[in-house]
């Protein structure tokens, strides 16, 4: 399944919004949706980064998916897996 993600971020004195969709598995989001769409944020936000290369005051400001659920803390709360 697929859903709609929108970051508003803050890199180089500038306030952006970015936004797609993007799969997710059904298993996983049947079971923790939230955490679910988190992850894949979480994700973009960083592929967002490199891209862009994002200067040291980059901050997320705000993550909403599927147009009102605001998963903004829990992305913050992402941590890659090493």
């Amino acid at each position: 399944m697929n859903i709609n993600i929108n970051v508003y971020l803050h890199s180089k004195e500038t306030n952006f919004l970015q936004s797609g969709s993007f799969p997710v598995p059904n298993s996983d989001f049947n079971k923790e949706p939230d955490w679910t769409a988190a992850i894949a944020a979480y994700d973009w936000i960083q592929q967002i980064k490199v891209n862009f290369a994002a200067s040291e005051d980059f901050r997320i400001d705000q993550v909403i998916y599927n147009e009102d659920i605001d998963i903004t803390e829990l992305v913050r709360n992402v941590r890659p897996i090493t």
